[in-house]
């Protein structure tokens, strides 16, 4: 038997709760990981409360990261004892995730930890920081340097937007950070980010053109935001957009795309190549100040994930969010 935050539904209720499952319920898999860390993350969020259509088969062990060691593999590139992480890959949604003691997986989804973090600093990171990692990679590939010109990231204090800050000041870039929460200036100033402007300025429908401010934006929120960001970038800039914290809408117009020239890069964490999430995991291992983990996670047990899911949805949770599994 082991502890997981198992999802039901039925005609008439919907429940997550902490439960006792046997290990004979595990889903298909040829790996199977003892978990030390997940994490809590929006869609985790979403899937517990349920005020999101996250997940598609019931019941459901939600948490689309997770970080072990494997105890049994019938797979030729793994072996019990090997530390491994996995975030996306329908975890949470399709399959039984990372919110519980065990887990049982493909083995393609699988990454072998990077020697320099430990379970808790990889699911302090968890797909946050990796989709941080992709959208950075996304503005390298359409030329982005550090000496171009301001970075924007929305929805700074997030997890996504915490590691976006902190990857890009690492490199150099000059960060301004997109915040409705100002009590958070402190600590952005603290992870990278060079000013902060208010969530205000990019939340009111603005025009179709606006005043040339970003080299390139990195986007965490969606709605009138991210059309607001496009048509704040400058000639030839590129929008790195990862998420909809704030809507999936985009009520926008052509303009910024056919008169300055900018590229609206989507970046998706979930069924992200096997070749881009190692060389992303390869490059946080190399390029992530392991004092920004630090300040950006908060951990937790399984037993407070429940509660703090409403918190996390309701703007009042900063950065990061690891759940300990393992003597706990």
């Amino acid at each position: 038997m082991f502890r997981a935050i198992l999802v039901t539904k039925d005609d008439d209720t919907y429940q997550a709760r902490l439960s006792e499952v046997d290990e004979s319920a595990l889903p298909e898999g040829d790996v199977t990981v003892a978990i030390d860390y997940s994490s809590l993350n929006y869609k985790d969020a979403l899937a517990i409360t349920g005020r999101g259509p996250v997940v598609r088969r019931f019941p459901m062990v939600p948490g689309i990261d997770l970080a072990g060691e494997v105890t049994h593999s019938l797979a030729p590139g793994f072996a019990p004892g090997d530390k491994v992480l996995v975030n996306g890959c329908g975890l949470g949604e399709v399959h039984w995730g990372g919110l519980a003691e065990r887990a049982r997986v493909k083995s393609e989804w699988l990454v072998p930890l990077p020697a320099r973090f430990s379970t808790r600093q990889a699911m302090s990171i968890g797909t946050a920081g990796f989709t941080a990692m992709l959208c950075v990679m996304a503005l390298e590939r359409h030329g982005m340097k550090p000496d171009g010109g301001e970075i924007l990231v929305t929805g700074a204090s997030g997890g996504v937007g915490s590691f976006a800050i902190s990857l890009l000041a690492a490199s150099g870039y000059t960060v301004v950070a997109s915040t409705g929460r100002p009590e958070e200036a402190d600590y952005l100033e603290r992870i990278g980010a060079k000013r902060i402007i208010p969530r205000a300025e990019l939340a009111a429908p603005g025009r179709p053109l606006g005043k040339e401010l970003w080299a390139g934006v990195i986007d965490s929120v969606g709605g009138t935001t991210l059309a607001n960001a496009c048509a704040q970038t400058r000639y030839g800039g590129t929008v790195a957009a990862c998420g909809l914290a704030g809507s999936m809408d985009l009520p926008a117009t052509v303009a910024p795309f056919i008169l300055r020239g900018i590229t609206l890069a989507g970046v998706d964490s979930v069924y992200c190549p096997a070749p881009l999430r190692s060389a992303a995991w390869q490059r946080l291992a190399t390029e992530l100040p392991l004092a920004g983990i630090d300040a950006i996670a908060t951990e937790i047990r399984l037993d407070e994930a429940i509660a703090m899911a409403a918190d996390l949805l309701d703007g009042k949770v900063r950065g990061r969010v690891a759940v300990r599994l393992a003597g706990g």
